[in-house]
């Protein structure tokens, strides 16, 4: 591995930004993109990231595992019910007399919401439109049909009979 790979290796080990990693590692900005890739490609590359994230891995004992026990407590943190209290430490009540209590639900919300994702719970869908929402118009190239036969043309529309369009 030459040195600017190597380079490129303690690089992009900062933020996992291959195209941040090529840039800091001396690669041409304009290429960077393309540079990271083929960087992430090659085989010695690919081996000695992997084998640092895995010394980083053991060193810090993080795990999927670890992340998921943890975002498994938070959840059940957040959804604990405190006591609202006053300065002096009294519970305080609504006008009802009931006692109030909160939680914190952003937190539980964000935690639950990795975890679903974790799961596949939870799909990202793009859809594509054409110009102001429009469906995008598929040009298809046109084709001389005139030197068909009879029997030629109606084989193509038994065939483009069956085809569904929506």
């Amino acid at each position: 591995m030459t040195p600017k790979q190597q380079r490129f290796v303690e690089e992009y080990l900062c933020d996992l930004n291959a195209t941040q990693a090529a840039m800091r590692a001396g690669y041409s900005t304009k290429t960077a993109n393309e540079q990271a890739a083929r960087l992430l490609a090659n085989a010695s590359v690919k081996s000695a990231v992997n084998a640092a994230l895995e010394k980083r891995r053991k060193k810090t004992g993080i795990t999927a595992e670890y992340v998921l026990s943890n975002l498994k407590e938070v959840v059940e943190r957040c959804l604990q019910r405190a006591p609202v209290t006053d300065m002096k430490g009294k519970q305080i009540q609504d006008e009802d007399g009931n006692d109030l209590w909160e939680f914190n639900a952003p937190g539980a919300n964000k935690a639950l919401e990795l975890l679903g994702r974790h799961l596949g719970m939870f799909v990202n869908r793009t859809e594509l439109t054409g110009k102001g929402g429009a469906p995008i118009e598929v040009c298809m190239p046109r084709v001389d049909l005139s030197g068909l036969t009879d029997e030629e043309v109606g084989q193509l529309d038994e065939i483009t009979s069956k085809i569904p369009i929506s």
